[in-house]
């Protein structure tokens, strides 16, 4: 039996290469603070920058969490999910800490606190998806889903996909003018949500390379619209003339390609994996003559 903080070992107690890249990652971000240490406490607001950082780091771990579904059905890899629960757990770490230096840096005066999360809209819509990666985080374990009842257990645990979007919407708040990251952000996001959805109308556990392509290709034309809109309402212009930029690419690559080049990416390693397979599986029986 393995003690339950040896987290970089299997469920049988063996050493797993995949664990011990899952806790890598999610202490990356602390190896960068780190490195980076000097700039920060030579900055304006020290706390505040790791406030950022803390949160920043916080929404790519959920994302990472959230990409393992549809992961390991494209590298054929199901293995993948045996770190499910550790990035899940550690986003919420990640959080936490998010929450703690916003304390620190109002002096830990609670009451201060208090009234500003729920006053300010931002913090509002950001203090509920912090409870509610709270109550994931506290029921994450296997006694929790004994207790619940492995339903109910699935039913709380769909709940990630509200708190995303509300941490989405967090982090576009308090992005003060270049929302460039923001919206790549939710394109990936919109294509994680996108690919269960797409998977449960085709009622398929695995897409196709054709459909991955295809989606791709939504979620890119989704995220481009989507920027637009909302720069055209911000800045009282039209979507349209802000979509003819995104053509320009002498000004930048607009975060709707990105998101393609990201989709385009995964289809591409399914397509090999799935050649791949296919080949090992003629190689059998050749192998057993």
């Amino acid at each position: 039996m393995t003690s339950s903080w040896q987290i970089w070992r299997d469920r049988r107690g063996r050493l797993s290469p995949l664990r011990i890249g899952a806790l890598v990652l999610l202490l990356l971000p602390l190896a960068k603070a780190f490195i980076d240490a000097s700039d920060i406490a030579h900055g304006a607001r020290p706390l505040n920058d790791l406030i950022h950082r803390a949160g920043f780091w916080a929404l790519v771990l959920l994302g990472v969490t959230l990409a393992i579904t549809p992961f390991r059905r494209v590298l054929r890899y199901g293995n993948l999910i045996d770190v499910r629960r550790m990035l899940g757990v550690g986003t919420f770490c990640y959080i936490a800490a998010h929450l703690a230096l916003y304390v620190a840096d109002q002096k830990y005066d609670l009451a201060k606190v208090a009234y500003e999360i729920t006053h300010r809209v931002y913090l509002v819509v950001g203090g509920i998806a912090w409870l509610g990666l709270a109550a994931l985080a506290a029921t994450s374990t296997d006694a929790m889903v004994r207790r619940l009842g492995p339903l109910r257990w699935r039913r709380l645990h769909q709940a990630v996909y509200v708190i995303a979007l509300l941490a989405l919407i967090h982090y576009f708040q308090q992005t003060k003018a270049d929302v460039t990251v923001p919206v790549f952000a939710a394109g990936l996001f919109l294509w994680l949500i996108a690919y269960r959805l797409l998977a449960w109308w085709q009622d398929t556990g695995e897409l196709s390379t054709v459909s991955l392509l295809a989606l791709a290709a939504v979620v890119s034309a989704l995220t481009l619209a989507g920027e637009a809109v909302g720069i055209g309402i911000a800045f009282s212009v039209s979507p349209l003339r802000v979509l003819e930029t995104a053509f320009d690419f002498d000004v930048g690559i607009r975060p709707g390609w990105q998101v393609l080049g990201a989709g385009v990416a995964v289809a591409a390693v399914d397509f090999v994996r799935a050649r791949w397979n296919s080949r090992a599986a003629r190689t059998r029986p050749l192998a057993a003559e």
